[in-house]
């Protein structure tokens, strides 16, 4: 409705009247119900079929609610009375077969829409009438939900924004997202679903655009301060106009490294819209591993580390304090020492590299010491040794040393 019609209803209405009938228009721009991706367009298919089978109950409800209440009223002294009722066969078929069979059906509906609509499932069509050429290749982002904004990496170019994103029409888009510091949650509502952006992993999220426009995309789950200024633009374009964004990405200049990462990772509100013409190729496993800091292991290499047995209490020592950024090490936590994190730890060539640079006694006086073993003299090179050898000595008894 426009500011003139909206002016004509309060003149022939009255502005209290008015007010009261206006209010719902507030948000008469229904992104939900009116998408422009095909994986909305069938979200809202199953919320309008949902709420239809719920409202065959609904109504008939509503409406005898009104009919009973006129019809039985203490004036109405024709309405029959019998006050020894207590049952009807067809009457409970009614009101038990209907509901259980708008049960089954909706149970049906949202099961098979479940499935099909699994963010994790990649697409098999870009409209109802058209399935994916086998010789497209989706569009690959990465996203890294920030205190308080969005980074999007797109890998297959090379370029990194923040706060805006682009994607061409009838192109699938394979969403790879994480969180730097707390849990938000990616929702482009005119796309498709919305998604959560975890620290520490890794979720997914398909979707196609079909037609072109610019539209909303936020955080849906409230992540502190800035969380009502973390938003961005969404631009659906044909391939030449996405040619065009990527170019103006490109000639940006600007280089998103680790260091630039940590800057930009910093906490902020409002920020505006930035771009990159290169990135990090590597960067998007390090937020995700919790490893961009420089010197800090990764998750993936400490799995690695549990996977074959852990590096046992001499992994202990192996730590470093975290400090802040004047290099002061933070304060013990109220009901725990104070936090520390792993640097590095040597792969088990390397320190079977460093064994043989040592003398023989004193890697089997070490060895001795560890395993409780008494071995004989004299003591062959370590890497010839059985009991050390990469079948016998776990890395955490080689690092130990």
């Amino acid at each position: 409705m426009t500011q003139a019609r909206h002016r004509s209803v309060l003149k022939r209405l009255g502005a209290p009247l008015a007010g009261l009938l206006l209010l719902p228009l507030a948000g008469c721009n229904m992104v939900v119900m009116a998408p422009a991706g095909d994986v909305a367009a069938q979200q809202r298919d199953l919320i309008l079929i949902s709420t239809g089978l719920m409202l065959l109950v609904i109504i008939p409800v509503m409406v005898l609610t009104v009919l009973f209440a006129w019809r039985y009223r203490a004036g109405n002294k024709a309405a029959h009375y019998d006050p020894d009722w207590d049952h009807s066969t067809r009457l409970e078929l009614v009101i038990w077969a209907i509901p259980l069979l708008i049960i089954i059906a909706l149970g049906a509906f949202t099961w098979m829409g479940t499935h099909l609509l699994d963010p994790y499932r990649p697409l098999g069509r870009v409209a109802a009438d058209r399935p994916i050429e086998a010789n497209v290749e989706p569009l690959d982002v990465e996203v890294v939900a920030l205190d308080w904004k969005w980074l999007f990496i797109m890998p297959q170019y090379g370029i990194a924004t923040v706060n805006d994103l682009a994607a061409p029409v009838d192109r699938p888009i394979r969403f790879k997202l994480t969180a730097s510091t707390v849990m938000n949650a990616f929702y482009v509502p005119t796309l498709a679903g919305m998604i959560y952006a975890m620290p520490g992993m890794e979720t997914t999220l398909h979707g196609v655009i079909n037609h072109a426009g610019t539209y909303e995309g936020f955080s849906s789950h409230y992540s502190g301060a800035g969380f009502s200024k973390m938003r961005f633009k969404f631009h659906g374009l044909d391939q030449a106009g996405f040619d065009s964004w990527v170019n103006e990405a490109r000639a940006s200049g600007q280089a998103l490294d680790r260091t630039t990462y940590l800057q930009l990772a910093e906490p902020s509100e409002g920020v505006p819209v930035q771009r990159y013409a290169s990135v990090d190729p590597k960067l998007f496993d390090a937020v995700v591993n919790l490893c961009a800091e420089p010197g800090r292991m990764c998750m993936s290499e400490m799995m690695a580390i549990d996977a074959r047995g852990g590096l046992g209490l001499a992994g202990l020592s192996a730590t470093l304090p975290v400090v802040d950024a004047a290099g002061v090490p933070k304060a013990a936590t109220v009901l725990g020492p104070a936090p520390r994190f792993v640097a590095s730890i040597c792969t088990e060539e390397e320190a079977l590299a460093a064994l043989r640079e040592r003398p023989a006694d004193e890697v089997r006086d070490r060895f001795s010491a560890i395993l409780g073993l008494g071995l004989p003299k004299p003591f062959s090179a370590p890497g010839n040794d059985p009991v050390i050898s990469r079948a016998t000595a776990p890395l955490d008894l080689i690092s130990s040393l």
